[in-house]
C-alpha cells in the first residue's frame, strides 16, 4: 500500500475510533487503535491522546506516566515521517520559509502531528514532575510547537496552498493548534507572563520562554477553532470541546459571567443529536443549562450523564463537581456535602479543596440536623492544610485559599469561618448562576442575612472587619441581582471604605492595614471594587468603572486568587472601553445626522 493510501486509510480508522469514543465505547477505542500504534502516526496519536484525557482527569501519577510514554512514542513515529532537512535547507529557512510543494502529503501531516504531540507532551510534562530540568524541557517542547503550528499556519494562508485529498485533516489540525495558541496567550492578557496569567505554567518555564515571543490574538484564536469546528475533519469535535470550554467554563470562571449561550448550544446541538448519549456533551448541555439558570434541567443532564456510562468514573467525578454547585445554588447543603464527600474519596485532583468544602457544608447544617458519618466540620478544616499538593510544581489557586481559610481552626479554640460554602460559591462566580432565578437569589440573600446578624450579636475578634467585609460582599451580589442597585452599592461601598486607615509603606504596598481593619482576606477589597465596577456598567457609568478597575488592578497586590480576580478586571474593563467606543461611535454618528 502506497504511503497516501496509507495515511487515508489511518485517518478512516481513526475516525472511526474517535466515533466509539463518542459513543462511550472508550475500551473498545483503545483496543481498535492499539494493532497500528506502532506503524501509523495518526493511530498512536489518537491512541495516547484518549489516554491523556484520561490522565488529565484523573492526576493519577500512573496515569500521567502511561500517556507520557505513549505520547513520547507517538512523537518518534512522527518525527520518522517528518521531511528530512540538509544543512542547506536549514540555512536557507533561515532566509525563506518552506513552501507546500516542498512536502509530500505524509510529510505535511507528520508535522501537524508533531506539532500536536510536543504539544500534549509538555502538559503531561508539567503535571508529571516539578525538577528544573523538567520545566526547561516542557518549556522547550512549547516553543517547538508554536513555532511549528506557526510555520503551518503560514502554509496554509499562502498563495501556493492547494487543497489535497486529505487536507482537510490537516487544515482541521493547524487550526485546532493556532486557535489554542491565540486563546491560550492572547495579546490582551492583564499581566506579562507570570503564573498570574497562565496558572499552568510555572515561573521559571514562563520566564525561560519570554524571549521565544509568545503573542495571540484571541479573536483570530476564536475563528480558527470556529472553521475547524465546522469542517470535516479529524480534529473537528476536538476544536468543538475547545470552544465549549472556552465559553463554558473559561469565559464565565475567568470573564464577567456574560457567556456567548447561543453560540454554545449552536456548538453543542448537532453533536448531542447525534450521541444522544455521548458523556462528554450531557457534560455540557448541564453546563450550558447551569449557566442559563435552569438548575434542575443542569442536575437531570449531569446525572444522566453519570448513567450513561460506567467505565469511566472521571466523568462522573467532573459531574459530581457541578452536581455539588448546583445543590449549593438551591440551598440543598446535605445533598451538596454528598458529592464533596465522593469527591474526596474518589477523585486526587484536590484533596484539600474536596475536604474544605466537606467541612462548609456541614458548618451550614442546622443545629438539629444529623451529621453523616460522624464528621466534624472542625476536625475536617484542620486536616485541609496536610492534604496541599503540588501540580506543576505550584499548589492550586483553590487549595491555597482553602488552606489559608482553613487555619484561622487550627487554634484551641477556633472562631468558624461565617458562611464558607456561600464564598468558596463567589470564587467560582456562582452569583452569575442564582443571579438568572430570583427564587434562589432570595433564598441566598436570606441565608447571607442571617450570618450577617449572627455576626453582629456576637463577640468582636481579629476576624471581624474581613468576615463582616465577607458578608458585606456577597450581600452586595445577592442585592444587584434582585435589582435593589442602590443597597448593592451601599454594600460595595462600605468594604473599602473600610480601608481609609490603611497604613501606607511603599516598601510594602497598600495591602498592610490597622489592627482594627482586614487582616487576612485582602482580596475582598479589590473584589469589592470590581463588583461596583460591574455594577456601574450595567448602568452604563463605563469611565467611573474603568477608574474602578485601574485602582483595583494597581494598587492591590499579593493577595488570595489573584490571577482570577485579573482576569475578571481584564475582562471587565475591555467590555467596558468597548462599550465607551459604541457610545462614542454612536455620538459621532448622531451628531453627523
Amino acid at each position: 500500500m502506497s504511503p497516501v493510501s496509507s495515511l487515508h486509510e489511518a485517518l478512516d480508522q481513526c475516525m472511526t475510533a474517535l466515533d466509539l469514543f463518542l459513543t462511550n465505547q472508550f475500551s473498545e477505542a483503545l483496543s481498535y487503535l492499539k494493532p497500528r500504534t506502532k506503524e501509523s502516526m495518526y493511530h498512536s496519536l489518537t491512541y495516547a491522546t484518549i489516554l491523556e484525557m484520561q490522565a488529565m482527569m484523573t492526576f493519577d501519577p500512573q496515569d500521567i506516566l502511561l500517556a507520557g510514554n505513549m505520547m513520547k512514542e507517538a512523537q518518534s513515529l512522527c518525527q520518522r515521517h517528518r521531511r528530512k532537512s540538509s544543512m542547506t535547507d536549514s540555512f536557507s529557512n533561515l532566509v525563506h520559509r518552506p513552501t507546500i510543494d516542498q512536502f509530500t502529503e505524509e510529510e505535511i501531516h507528520a508535522e501537524v502531528c508533531y506539532a500536536e504531540c510536543l504539544l500534549q507532551r509538555a502538559a503531561l510534562t508539567f503535571l508529571q514532575d516539578e525538577n528544573m530540568v523538567s520545566f526547561i524541557k516542557g518549556g522547550i517542547k512549547v516553543r517547538n510547537s508554536y513555532q511549528t503550528y506557526k510555520e503551518l499556519d503560514s502554509l496554509v494562508q499562502s498563495s501556493q496552498y492547494s487543497k489535497g485529498e486529505s487536507h482537510r485533516h490537516f487544515e482541521g489540525g493547524v487550526k485546532l493548534g493556532v486557535g489554542a495558541f491565540n486563546l491560550a496567550m492572547p495579546s490582551t492578557h492583564p499581566l506579562p507572563l507570570t503564573p498570574q496569567t497562565l496558572s499552568m505554567l510555572p515561573t521559571r518555564i514562563l520566564r525561560l520562554l519570554e524571549f521565544v515571543g509568545f503573542s495571540g490574538n484571541k479573536d483570530y484564536g476564536l475563528l480558527q477553532l470556529e472553521e475547524g469546528a465546522t469542517g470535516h475533519s479529524f480534529r473537528a469535535v476536538l476544536c468543538v470541546m475547545l470552544l465549549l470550554c472556552y465559553h463554558t467554563f473559561l469565559t464565565f470562571v475567568l470573564g464577567t459571567g456574560n457567556v456567548n449561550i447561543a453560540e454554545a448550544e449552536r456548538l453543542l446541538k448537532p453533536y448531542l443529536n447525534r450521541y444522544p448519549k455521548g458523556a462528554i456533551f450531557l457534560f455540557f448541555a448541564g453546563r450550558i443549562e447551569a449557566i442559563k439558570g435552569n438548575i434542575d434541567a443542569a442536575v437531570r443532564r449531569f446525572e444522566e450523564c453519570c448513567e450513561a456510562q460506567q467505565h469511566w468514573k472521571q466523568f462522573h467525578h467532573m459531574c459530581y463537581w457541578e452536581l455539588m454547585w448546583c445543590f449549593t445554588y438551591k440551598g440543598q447543603w446535605k445533598m451538596a456535602y454528598f458529592y464533596a464527600d465522593l469527591l474526596s474519596k474518589e477523585n486526587s485532583w484536590s484533596k484539600a479543596t474536596y475536604i474544605y468544602m466537606k467541612a462548609a457544608y456541614l458548618s451550614m447544617f442546622g443545629k438539629e440536623d444529623y451529621k453523616p458519618f460522624g464528621d466534624d466540620e472542625v476536625e475536617l478544616f484542620r486536616a485541609v492544610p496536610g492534604l496541599k499538593l503540588k501540580i506543576a510544581g505550584k499548589s492550586l489557586p483553590t487549595e491555597k485559599f482553602a488552606i489559608r481559610k482553613s487555619r484561622r481552626y487550627l487554634s484551641p479554640n477556633p472562631i468558624s469561618l461565617p458562611i464558607p460554602a456561600l464564598e468558596m460559591m463567589y470564587i467560582w462566580n456562582g452569583y452569575a448562576v442564582i443571579g438568572k432565578q430570583p427564587e434562589l437569589t432570595d433564598g441566598m440573600l436570606e441565608v447571607i442575612t442571617k450570618a450577617e446578624e449572627m455576626l453582629a450579636m456576637g463577640p468582636e475578634n481579629e476576624f471581624s472587619a474581613d468576615d463582616d467585609c465577607l458578608v458585606k460582599l456577597l450581600k452586595g451580589l445577592c442585592l444587584k441581582y434582585l435589582g435593589r442597585i442602590q443597597e448593592a452599592e451601599e454594600n460595595f461601598r462600605s468594604i473599602f471604605a473600610k480601608m481609609k486607615t490603611e497604613v501606607r509603606d511603599t516598601k510594602i504596598g497598600p495591602n498592610l492595614v490597622s489592627e482594627k481593619k482586614i487582616k487576612y482576606d485582602h482580596y475582598l477589597i479589590p473584589n469589592a471594587l470590581l463588583e461596583l465596577a460591574l455594577l456601574f456598567m450595567e448602568q452604563g457609568r463605563n469611565e467611573e468603572a474603568i477608574k474602578l478597575l485601574e485602582s483595583a488592578k494597581q494598587n492591590y497586590k499579593n493577595y488570595s486568587m489573584e490571577s482570577r480576580t485579573h482576569f475578571r478586571i481584564q475582562a471587565a474593563t475591555l467590555q467596558a472601553r468597548s462599550s465607551l467606543e459604541d457610545g462614542n461611535r454612536s455620538l459621532v454618528s448622531s451628531v453627523s445626522l
